[in-house]
């Protein structure tokens, strides 16, 4: 079990608790404006289901998976869908989503393997199909607060982007959690 895994298990009801009710709101509109309601979405490394569960209250057929079992409890309670654990580099599914929404999960893959796992789930999209993707903007990749962090720049990720995905859109943002100071880099990809 990796370092970020095990974090996961042991604090899950904390992480849970500091994650449930933040405001992604505003992360929501800008990537839902080029997924229709009713669309099939893949949460990726859903956490505490928050992001899910909004998505499913929205209208969307929303699946979603996490690589730390009790945060994949708290979530299945929390978003009321079934919430698979899988570990990031061996998902695959047979269903193809209309977008894939990998809110702040990826930042804890090693740069190596992000290609592998972004051409997973690129393979997971639809013709057309989008990806919404955040990592903690900089250029640190290494073990931080009991985690693996790769964090990303613009310049950066565009030296790890898989063939057959463009980038739509790209920004900086504030952290949304109060009292934190990160600047966050986002990504929307498109399947072409």
């Amino acid at each position: 079990m990796s370092i970020t895994n095990q974090f996961y298990e042991t604090h899950a009801k904390d992480y849970f608790d500091s994650t449930v009710k933040v405001d992604t709101s505003r992360l929501y509109e800008r990537f839902l404006k080029y997924v229709p309601v009713g669309c099939r979405i893949l949460d990726f490394g859903c956490g505490s289901g928050r992001d899910s569960k909004a998505f499913v209250d929205m209208g969307y057929q929303v699946s979603a998976i996490d690589g730390a079992e009790n945060l994949c409890k708290l979530a299945r309670e929390y978003a009321g869908i079934d919430v698979k654990c899988v570990d990031f580099l061996s998902f695959g599914s047979d269903q193809k989503y209309d977008a894939v929404w990998a809110c702040a999960s990826l930042l804890h893959i090693p740069s190596s393997q992000l290609p592998t796992v972004i051409n997973i789930l690129k393979n997971a999209l639809v013709d057309n199909g989008l990806m919404y993707i955040s990592f903690k903007s900089g250029n640190f990749e290494g073990e931080r607060d009991g985690r693996y962090y790769t964090d990303m720049t613009s310049d950066r990720f565009s030296n790890l982007l898989v063939k057959g995905l463009r980038i739509v859109e790209e920004w900086y943002s504030e952290d949304v959690i109060k009292g934190r100071t990160n600047t966050w880099y986002n990504v929307i990809l498109r399947k072409e």
